[in-house]
């Protein structure tokens, strides 16, 4: 490469960078815009932060990585990185904390903002590896539009009248065979050259799958209700000791938001309730919930390995592709993501993001439980700090795969892992089943 053309791809990646650090700063400020300041103050629930935490702790991390390491500047308020450290201060108790108010919060951000704008235009954008392809400032995109997809969250559990809008998604379309058999073999697993990528997607590794089948859409709402009509919720049949224990200390009847009026399902959804769209994937159940469902139809939640394989093997070339649809950047005609819409489409509404094998709907919509606990890969390194991934390894968190309507692009890659409790219901979380391929089935 000519010095002329790496100084235009490094002016180009500038440019990028920009308009990404911009687009999640629109969305963090139209999610705090639309309340007002007492509401943005107050938890509407304990598993969450007041929506004005969440703001700060943005321009925070903001602040200590690219204005205090990757610009060198001094720092802007390091009175309140204690404040703001998500592992000082439990969720329940940062209300509690003399946190920056509303206008103060603003021009916080605002100022960090500035500054960092003015460290992009300097940086050289190589020679470290933070700095390698502007990975540090698309972690920075990344947790910010992280946090959106928190705050939403925070919309939803909140009471009152509806502050947030969007249009409805489109409509759903046939999707073939109810389930697709996946072949039995190896194929690449993580990635090592996405630039992005954070430390848990890495690094690439061959991994290994048998034969075996999964469900061509997520579980929809008419599905999930039979399992309540056929008494799912009162049967240990289908629960493990753990999700039996968790379904009657916490009386679970049916997914959260939902509401029984005569002989009909309601769903309350960002202050709007309205009646259950049969064929919208079900939504806000929680692990143990998408585990019993499985087992009473006869199935099983797929694992990591498996869910990964469906979403990216193209068995015509044995490789693997970056989204199931292929390399391009996700948009509007492949996945419901970005917060485009309020709720999961129709299964169905996006035939051009399907996999090889025909698999819809893996990115977005909603984030799918998988039956992994959440570890590293074999030669996984902590990069560049241990409270972003190694801190949750173990069997205490189960893995989620492939976003939801609230998660952005910059996120929704086929190799990006989320993980949490098997007991939380707040998040954007569904699932579909997989089983074993039977004896001499093959693709």
């Amino acid at each position: 490469m000519t010095g002329i053309d790496h100084d235009t791809a490094v002016e180009d990646l500038r440019d990028h960078l920009a308009a990404q650090l911009t687009r999640a700063r629109r969305r963090s400020t139209a999610l705090t815009g639309a309340v007002d300041d007492h509401d943005l103050v107050r938890q509407h629930s304990e598993l969450m932060s007041p929506l004005v935490w969440d703001l700060a702790h943005i321009g925070n991390q903001e602040e200590l990585w690219l204005v205090r390491d990757v610009g060198g500047r001094e720092p802007v308020r390091q009175d309140i990185d204690e404040l703001y450290d998500a592992f000082k201060h439990a969720r329940a108790a940062r209300p509690e904390l003399p946190l920056l108010g509303p206008a103060e919060a603003r021009g916080y951000v605002g100022e960090v903002r500035d500054k960092v704008l003015d460290v992009l235009a300097a940086s050289p954008l190589e020679g470290r590896r933070l700095l390698d392809r502007g990975f540090a400032f698309g972690m920075i995109v990344q947790h910010e539009q992280q946090h959106d997809e928190t705050m939403l969250a925070t919309h939803q559990l909140r009471v009152g009248p509806p502050v947030l809008d969007a249009p409805p998604p489109p409509r759903g379309g046939p999707v073939g065979p109810a389930e697709v058999l996946v072949p039995a073999g190896p194929f690449t697993m993580g990635t090592s050259t996405e630039a992005w990528a954070l430390d848990n997607e890495r690094p690439a590794h061959r991994a290994s799958t048998g034969a075996f089948h999964i469900d061509t859409t997520p579980v929809t709402n008419a599905a999930y209700a039979e399992f309540i009509a056929d008494g799912g919720y009162r049967d240990p049949r289908w629960w493990s000791e753990a999700g039996w224990a968790h379904v009657r200390a916490a009386s679970l009847v049916a997914p959260r938001f939902w509401a029984r009026e005569g002989d009909r399902w309601f769903r309350t959804a960002f202050g709007v309730t309205a009646p259950v769209v049969p064929d919208q994937p079900v939504v806000h159940v929680c692990y143990h919930e998408a585990e019993a469902y499985a087992k009473w139809a006869g199935k099983r939640l797929p694992t990591e390995v498996e869910w990964e394989k469906a979403a990216r093997f193209d068995p015509a070339t044995g490789r693997s592709r970056r989204y199931p649809w292929g390399d391009e950047e996700p948009t509007g005609l492949h996945a419901n993501l970005g917060q485009r819409h309020l709720s999961p489409a129709p299964v169905g509404a996006y035939p051009a993001g399907a996999s090889p094998l025909g698999v819809h709907q893996l990115i977005g919509d909603v984030w799918e439980w998988t039956s992994s606990d959440f570890r590293g890969y074999v030669g996984f390194e902590v990069f560049p700090y241990a409270e972003y991934s190694q801190v949750f390894f173990g069997p205490d968190y189960k893995v989620l795969r492939g976003g939801s309507f609230g998660t952005d692009e910059a996120v929704a890659r086929s190799t990006f892992r989320n993980w949490d409790y098997p007991i939380r219901r707040q998040i954007f979380a569904g699932f579909r089943c997989a089983r074993d391929a039977e004896p001499g089935e093959s693709a």
